[in-house]
């Protein structure tokens, strides 16, 4: 299948996608116009781009932070959703949980509530207009600290609503290590509140374990540096706890992982682990979801039966109720039959 033709029958597939920052898939142009009201560098669109240039992790955070601190309207945030609807529809996403981490934003002001206020009013329009469900994990963040963590976890449980599902904890790995969040992780496990980790994206397999030991996560954000523990590949394998694998952020950051024929997603796949692709921070990393497929398909050796069985694992491996997963797996059979082009066997 030719990349014209692929992009076209892709689009059309339902996909989900679980490992997707709010403020990542900020538009260039929107993050200009809010940059440049303290910063008229950045009216300059060389320096907009220099800005998403990065060759670490810590670099990648600096600029993440640096857009945070761009939001100083009500509006902004609207703006935002305006550019998550766009993402989302250019790549046939119907269904995402969206991190969103407001450490930064409360320390700079901002009330939780008229954030959320914000962003439930945005989400159900997207749902009634676009058909596209969209759900909440707030990130409690290992960049400011355990006492700002359980303030935005007790913040979650405060505001109630059905579509904040769950937290996770994203930042600083080497730095926030697991152990230190454990409390903050019972509770929302008590509390009957979904929990995702960040772990070995920027840290050895330990980081894993104790992801899936002390904070109780029912996924493994990254998770790639569980390529070198092989008993812990096969505990993810046989309890099928899944990775939400960004391929594209993975070679962005450099740790693991310097070119896209290196990644260890096909050997996870073919050891039975669940995964699943995603792309972190769409405009931090220049990438679409569909861009990931097609990297998958072109230079890692998966074919299109691979590829649906992954969309079909980014539904199994979301917090929706088993109805609505059932469905949706259902659907994306439907529209795999109806627009595979009849030339293609796979």
């Amino acid at each position: 299948m030719d990349k014209k033709e692929f992009y076209k029958f892709f689009k059309k597939i339902p996909k989900a996608e679980i490992h997707l920052h709010s403020e990542g898939i900020i538009s260039k142009e929107t993050a200009g116009k809010m940059l440049s009201r303290k910063h008229p560098e950045f009216k300059n669109s060389e320096n907009i781009e220099n800005l998403f240039s990065y060759n670490n992790l810590k670099e990648f955070i600096k600029a993440f932070l640096l857009i945070q601190k761009s939001f100083e309207e009500l509006s902004d945030f609207k703006a935002l959703f305006n550019n998550i609807s766009t993402y989302l529809k250019r790549n046939g996403i119907v269904y995402t949980e969206l991190f969103f981490s407001p450490s930064l934003f409360v320390k700079n002001g901002w009330k939780f509530e008229n954030m959320m206020d914000v962003f439930l009013k945005k989400i159900k329009k997207i749902k009634r207009k676009e058909k596209i469900e969209i759900k909440i994990i707030i990130d409690v963040s290992r960049t400011f600290g355990v006492d700002n963590a359980m303030k935005n976890l007790d913040a979650l449980l405060k505001y109630k609503n059905k579509n904040i599902i769950g937290i996770g904890l994203g930042g600083d790995e080497l730095k926030g290590p697991a152990k230190d969040f454990a409390k903050i992780f019972t509770k929302a496990k008590d509390a009957g509140v979904h929990r995702v980790a960040h772990a070995g994206e920027d840290d050895g397999p330990q980081s894993v374990w104790d992801a899936i030991n002390l904070l109780y996560s029912e996924r493994i954000g990254h998770g790639i540096s569980s390529i070198q523990d092989e008993s812990l590949i096969e505990y993810l394998s046989k309890e099928q706890i899944p990775l939400e694998i960004c391929p594209t952020s993975n070679i962005f950051t450099k740790k693991y992982v310097q070119k896209i024929e290196d990644h260890p997603i096909k050997e996870f796949y073919k050891k039975g682990v669940l995964v699943t692709v995603n792309t972190d921070d769409p405009t931090f990393f220049n990438i679409n979801l569909i861009d990931e497929y097609w990297n998958l398909y072109t230079k890692l050796g998966f074919d299109l039966s691979d590829l649906k069985q992954i969309i079909i694992n980014g539904f199994k491996s979301s917090f929706l109720s088993k109805v609505k997963k059932e469905r949706y797996i259902k659907k994306v059979n439907c529209m795999w039959k109806k627009y595979l082009p009849k030339n293609n066997t796979e």
